[in-house]
């Protein structure tokens, strides 16, 4: 009866992935004159790259260039540990941080794909907790007491992930205000080791002021770890489970986690940072550079949670310029991903002069974008990570970039920002 159950269940639920007539290739090498890109400029990536680990800017790094479906570079530079003397590999896993936003994204536009939630419901209707918000009015420092306002309108969906909810981030916001407010309430802003579900941590959240009214500005906030509980809500699914099931596993993704398995552990990149001249391993206040690899691993976080590699990441880009689907699996139709690539916030991302848009997913290079130079062609989206990590994807030009690093507060480095010209710079076609 237990077998009988558990089929019914999987049956009621189904998968949001699904097979597709249209089968592309999964990454395979090819070399870069094989698909219009010249060995010549790629090697000066490879120069400033290695020059860089030299000029000791950084410690190591792995990176990784795609075009039109191929793996035209993959190489690893410098140390995964250097004080343990342990050399980068291109299968090194990183913390990914805030480049997890994109997938926790993906995994609610599935969701809406199956009719299970539309953009603009109110997330009340799912997690109650969330009804009659409220906005900060006044506050004491003091004691972190303060008085709000009703909002004009509820939290919707689409809010939550173009960043224009109006819930904060805690102790990386730039509110001194929210940073005690939500200290003062036991919010987990990132990750953890504790033994914390995420269902406890949001309806926490529900209950502390926003920054604005939902919908009136960009604030970079918590949305997506409240789209994580979400995604557990409406599919039925813990959260972690959807994700491997739906995205992971379809996609040939087998190093992407919240947490590593044991066997993967030692795969890890350290988080390095510089003191007197010196690479050492990076520790920090207010959470544990470790959390991938021990403690309780219960705590599943949508907008920074994940470790990954930089050829799954490229995988999963890949799918998104491929229209939705990798190997014959498909994640999101072509038109939902067209529309996850529509500018969503209107001038509230950046201003009228920004560079960039923001959609349902990642920021978006606009005309004035390519007007700068060395970002991409219009369309390009991109987006980076609190470690030191990066990535881009250029629609037209079938072009992906991901440069994985592990550093903080390490002083100025223009890698990712070079790298990122320097491929646009090596299309020879």
């Amino acid at each position: 009866m237990r077998k009988i159950f558990i089929l019914m269940f999987v049956c009621s639920f189904g998968f949001a992935q699904t097979k597709s007539a249209r089968i592309s290739a999964p990454l395979k090498e090819a070399s870069p004159e094989s698909v219009g890109m010249s060995t010549e400029r790629i090697t000066r990536i490879e120069q400033m790259l290695q020059k860089a680990i030299t000029d000791e800017n950084i410690p190591g790094a792995t990176a990784i260039i795609c075009k039109n479906g191929k793996i035209i570079y993959q190489k690893a530079f410098g140390y995964a540990d250097v004080p343990g003397k342990i050399p980068m590999k291109t299968d090194n896993i990183f913390r990914i941080a805030s480049m997890s936003k994109a997938i926790t994204s993906t995994a609610v536009m599935m969701l809406w794909e199956q009719g299970k939630l539309m953009l603009d419901d109110p997330i009340s209707r799912y997690i109650p907790e969330f009804k009659n918000p409220v906005v900060l009015d006044k506050f004491r420092m003091a004691d972190s007491s303060y008085s709000t306002v009703p909002a004009a309108r509820e939290i919707t969906v689409r809010h939550l992930l173009t960043h224009t909810s109006g819930i904060g981030y805690g102790v990386i916001d730039g509110d001194e205000r929210m940073k005690a407010i939500y200290k003062k309430a036991g919010i987990v802003d990132l990750f953890t080791t504790e033994n914390i579900k995420i269902g406890d941590n949001i309806k926490k959240l529900a209950k502390l002021p926003l920054h604005a009214n939902p919908g009136d500005k960009y604030i970079y906030s918590e949305g997506l770890d409240v789209a994580g509980y979400l995604i557990e809500v409406v599919s039925g699914m813990p959260f972690d489970q959807f994700l491997a099931k739906n995205i992971f596993e379809p996609l040939g993704m087998s190093d992407t986690y919240f947490y590593l398995p044991n066997a993967k552990a030692d795969r890890l990149v350290k988080v390095h940072t510089k003191t007197d001249g010196k690479w050492k391993h990076f520790t920090d206040t207010f959470y544990d550079v470790d959390y991938p690899a021990k403690g309780a691993k219960a705590f599943f976080s949508g907008g920074a949670g994940l470790s990954s590699t930089a050829k799954d990441y490229a995988t999963f880009l890949q799918m998104y310029l491929n229209g939705g689907e990798v190997n014959g699996n498909r994640i999101l139709s072509r038109t939902t991903v067209e529309h996850i690539m529509q500018n969503q916030t209107g001038t509230l991302f950046g201003g009228e002069k920004s560079a960039r848009d923001y959609g349902l997913a990642f920021g978006i290079i606009n005309k004035n974008g390519v007007a700068s130079a060395g970002q991409g062609g219009e369309g390009t989206f991109d987006w980076g990570g609190y470690f030191n990590t990066a990535y881009f994807a250029d629609p037209k030009e079938k072009i992906i970039g991901v440069l994985m690093k592990q550093t903080q507060r390490i002083g100025e480095d223009r890698t990712s920002s070079l790298f990122r010209q320097m491929v646009f710079a090596s299309v020879d076609d």
